[in-house]
C-alpha cells in the first residue's frame, strides 16, 4: 500500500515536470511561490499523460490538456472544459483516452476517489452524444469535434475514461452509477490512484537478487562458445517460484527451499525488475486477458501457450547439490527484459484469491531464459531489442535500446538536455536539466530537417523508426548536429508562443524548423508570416481544408518552397 513517502515523492516528481514545462513554454501567467499546489497539479497532468502519450513530448502533451485552469495559466485562455481535463488520441490503435484529474494537497491514508468526480465529466459526454457544441470554444471544441468525427467514421474507436488522483484508494468501479456511465456512452472506465502511481514512479532500482532451486531435469545450461566461462540457462519454473523471486520481499526472494508458500498469496511484484523492459508500464492489454484466461481455464497449458520470460542477470552462480539431482542457482542484479505482461498478469491472478498460489500457480510452469550479461549494458540492450522484436511492440520502443539512441542521450546530456528514450523518463534527481525532448519528437524533426519532408513528420511517425530509420539516424548522421536540431525546435516553439496573433500547432513547428534549416539567416518572424500566409491561401480542388489537413499535402509543401524562394530573396 502506497503511503506518505510515495505521496511526497510524487510531489517532487510533479514539480520537476512543471519546471521542465516552464523552460519549454513561456507561461502567460505567473504562479505565486505560495501556490505550490498549482505547480504540482500542472506537473501531475504531464506525468500521467506521458505514460499514455506514446512518445509525445511536453509541448504535445500540453496541447492535449483542455482543463480551463491549466490553459488560463499557460496560454492565458481558459474555456469551460465540461469536466474533462485532457483528451489523448492514439490514431494507430484508434483509441480515445479521456482523463479527469484530481490532485489533493494533503495526504490521507483513508482518502478515496469520489463518484461525483466522474459525473463532473457528464457535460462532455452529453456533448458527444448530442453533437451539440453551441457555446463550446477553443481546445475543448476542437477535441469534441475530433471525437465526434472519429465516432461517426467507419472505423472502430475505443473510448476509455480514466479517473486519476493522488488519493490512496481507487474509485469503486462496480458502483451502479459507473455502470450507467458505461452503458450510456459505451466506454471503458478505469481508475488510477496512488498505489498504481507508485509503480509508475519506479526509479532505477537497487540490484535485485534471488535464489532458486531446480530439479536438474528442469534446467539446461547454455554457453556462447567453448572457452566462455559465462553460462546462461533455459529453465522450467513454477509460476509460484516466479512470484517468489520477483516479490518485493527480499527475504522471500532468498528462501529457495520455502515449504509454506501461503505467504506468497499476499506478496507484491517489485516493479524494479521491469525497469529495463521496453514495453514500459502497461495498464491493461488483450494479452493480459488471454494469459489470465489460460491460468483460469487451462493452467497446465501455460508452458505451451506462452512465449515465456527472458531475464538477464549481472551474475549467475549455479551448483549441483544432492548428488546433482538438484541445482541451486543465485541470480544477482537481474531484470525481466521480455515477458513483463506475463509476469504482471501472474501476479494479478495471484491477488484474486488466496488459494490461487497453492491450487493453480504451484502447479503450472513457465519457460524462463536467464542470460548472463556480465555487466555488459550493450548485451542487455541487444537481448531486450531482439527478444521483444518478435512480439507486437512499437518499433520506437525497440529502437530506444539501440546504441545510437543511447549515444544521442549521452551527447545531449552534456548540454543539460534530457533525451527521453522511454516514457516517464525525466532524468535522475541529481541533475537539473534545462530542457527535455523525446526520442520520437527528435525523429520527427530529423524527418523535416534531414529528409526535407515536414509534411510527413506528423502522419508518417510509424515509419521513422522502421523504413526511414537508417537514413535518419545512421547514414551520414552527425551526432554533433543533435544540439542544433533541439535548439531549432526550442526556438520555433518559443517564437510561436510569443505571437498571440497566430495559433500554435505541432505541424507548424516541423515546417518552421525545415524553413530555418534552408534559410538560416532569415528572421524567424518572417518565416512564420510566410507559413501562415501559405496556410491561409492553400485550397485543394476548390475545397476548404483544416489547417492540419493542408500541411500534410505534398502540394502544400511544394507551394511553400516556391513562396520561400520568392519572398526570402525579395527581403
Amino acid at each position: 500500500m502506497a503511503g506518505l513517502n510515495t505521496f511526497k515523492n510524487l510531489n517532487v516528481k510533479c514539480e520537476r515536470y512543471y519546471n521542465l514545462l516552464t523552460k519549454t513554454i513561456p507561461f502567460k501567467k505567473t504562479i505565486s511561490e505560495d501556490r505550490i499546489i498549482d505547480k504540482r497539479r500542472i506537473g501531475f497532468y504531464l506525468f500521467i499523460l506521458e505514460s499514455f502519450g506514446r512518445g509525445k513530448d511536453i509541448v504535445d502533451l500540453s496541447q492535449c490538456i483542455i482543463d480551463s485552469d491549466f490553459n488560463d495559466i499557460v496560454y492565458g485562455i481558459g474555456h469551460d472544459d465540461l469536466g474533462i481535463d485532457a483528451v489523448l488520441f492514439d490514431d494507430e490503435s484508434q483509441e480515445i483516452n479521456l482523463f479527469n484529474f484530481k490532485y489533493r494537497e494533503r495526504f490521507s491514508a483513508n482518502s478515496s476517489q469520489g463518484i461525483n468526480d466522474s459525473f463532473i465529466s457528464s457535460k462532455y459526454f452529453n456533448a458527444i452524444e448530442t453533437e451539440n457544441l453551441i457555446g463550446v470554444q477553443g481546445k475543448v471544441r476542437d477535441s469534441l469535434e475530433k471525437v465526434i468525427d472519429a465516432l461517426n467514421s467507419n472505423n472502430i474507436w475505443k473510448i476509455t475514461y480514466y479517473s486519476v488522483s493522488n488519493e490512496t484508494n481507487k474509485i469503486r468501479l462496480k458502483d451502479p452509477h459507473i455502470d450507467r456511465l458505461r452503458a450510456i456512452y459505451d466506454l471503458e472506465v478505469k481508475s488510477i490512484s496512488l498505489d498504481y502511481i507508485a509503480d509508475m514512479m519506479s526509479l532505477r532500482p537497487e540490484p535485485i537478487c534471488a535464489s532458486i532451486l531446480f530439479d536438474s531435469s528442469s534446467i539446461m545450461p547454455y554457453v556462447e562458445h567453448e572457452l566462455s566461462s559465462s553460462k546462461s540457462y533455459i529453465v522450467r519454473m513454477k509460476a509460484s517460484e516466479l512470484i517468489r523471486i520477483t516479490s518485493k520481499d527480499s527475504v522471500l526472494r532468498d528462501d529457495y527451499n520455502i515449504e509454506d508458500i501461503s505467504p506468497l498469496s499476499s506478496t507484491e511484484l517489485d516493479y524494479g525488475v521491469l525497469f529495463d523492459n521496453v514495453r514500459g508500464f502497461v495498464l491493461n492489454s488483450k494479452y493480459n486477458t488471454n494469459i489470465k484466461k489460460t491460468l483460469s481455464d487451462s493452467p497446465s497449458k501455460l508452458f505451451m501457450y506462452n512465449n515465456g520470460i527472458t531475464m538477464v542477470a549481472k551474475e549467475i552462480h549455479s551448483e549441483g547439490i544432492n548428488g546433482n539431482r538438484k541445482q541451486k542457482m543465485r541470480i544477482n542484479d537481474f531484470q525481466v527484459l521480455n515477458g513483463g505482461q506475463t509476469l504482471r498478469t501472474i501476479h494479478d491472478f495471484n491477488k484474486e484469491s488466496e488459494k490461487n498460489i497453492s491450487d493453480v500457480l504451484s502447479e503450472c510452469e513457465v519457460l524462463v531464459r536467464i542470460f548472463s550479461s556480465s555487466g555488459d549494458d550493450n548485451t542487455i540492450n541487444k537481448i531486450a531489442e531482439f527478444t521483444n522484436s518478435q512480439n507486437s511492440i512499437s518499433t520506437a520502443d525497440l529502437k530506444s535500446l539501440s546504441s545510437e539512441q543511447i549515444d544521442i542521450e549521452n551527447y545531449l546530456a552534456n548540454f543539460d538536455i534530457l533525451y527521453s528514450r522511454k516514457s516517464g523518463d525525466i532524468g535522475g534527481s541529481d541533475k537539473n536539466y534545462s530542457y527535455q525532448i523525446t526520442m520520437e519528437k527528435f525523429g520527427q524533426l530529423l524527418l523535416a530537417i534531414k529528409k526535407g519532408e515536414p509534411d510527413k513528420s506528423s502522419n508518417h511517425k510509424q515509419y521513422i523508426f522502421s523504413k526511414y530509420y537508417d537514413e535518419l539516424f545512421i547514414d551520414n548522421f552527425d551526432i554533433s548536429e543533435s544540439l542544433d536540431v533541439v535548439n531549432k525546435y526550442r526556438y520555433s516553439v518559443s517564437a510561436y508562443y510569443n505571437r498571440p496573433d497566430t495559433v500554435f500547432m505541432e505541424q507548424k513547428v516541423y515546417y518552421l524548423v525545415y524553413m530555418m534549416s534552408k534559410y538560416p539567416s532569415c528572421d524567424i518572424n518572417l518565416l512564420i508570416d510566410i507559413l501562415e500566409d501559405e496556410i491561409t491561401a492553400f485550397r485543394e480542388d476548390d475545397k476548404s481544408l483544416s489547417d492540419a489537413r493542408k500541411m500534410i499535402q505534398v502540394r502544400f509543401r511544394e507551394g511553400l518552397e516556391s513562396s520561400l524562394k520568392l519572398k526570402v530573396i525579395s527581403e
